[in-house]
């Protein structure tokens, strides 16, 4: 009994494959390893400049907590307003980000171990490098500290 013939020559387990990869198009295909290396690296910055989103401005304001402690309550300065720009603008990064995470999905299920690693280690390298100052928020309302 044969296989039946797809119009795509995909694998679609994980492989290291790197002649005849088809990527994302019809007809766009890696082919070589400079290609491959290529792809590996424009899929790795592509994780990487994701992780490095901009930052909203925060204000903090003191406020008197229990024995004289500070308790910084934060507020949100930057869209407030549904119809500003700078909530228009928001809007339109978190549509670019939900498309950039779909086509990096699409990427990661070609099973390709090159691209595979790429995604993964592009991710761990842009939280590592963006992530390791986060904000510290308390919510006064919050009684569960």
């Amino acid at each position: 009994m044969t296989s039946p013939s797809f119009p795509f020559p995909q694998t679609m387990t994980f492989n290291f494959d790197h002649t005849n990869v088809e990527v994302l198009f019809k007809n766009c295909f890696i082919n070589g390893a400079g290609a491959m290396a290529g792809a590996f690296i424009a899929v790795f910055l592509l994780l990487l400049l994701r992780k490095s989103h901009v930052n909203v401005r925060y204000n903090s304001m003191p406020v008197p907590g229990p024995q004289g402690t500070i308790v910084m309550e934060t507020h949100k300065t930057v869209g407030q307003r549904m119809f500003s720009w700078p909530h228009l603008l928001q809007t339109s990064l978190q549509v670019l980000q939900v498309a950039t995470s779909y086509v990096l999905m699409l990427l990661f299920m070609t099973y390709n171990g090159f691209l595979c690693i790429a995604i993964l280690l592009g991710s761990g390298t842009g939280y590592f490098v963006f992530s390791w100052k986060k904000a510290i928020v308390v919510d006064i309302t919050e009684h569960c500290h």
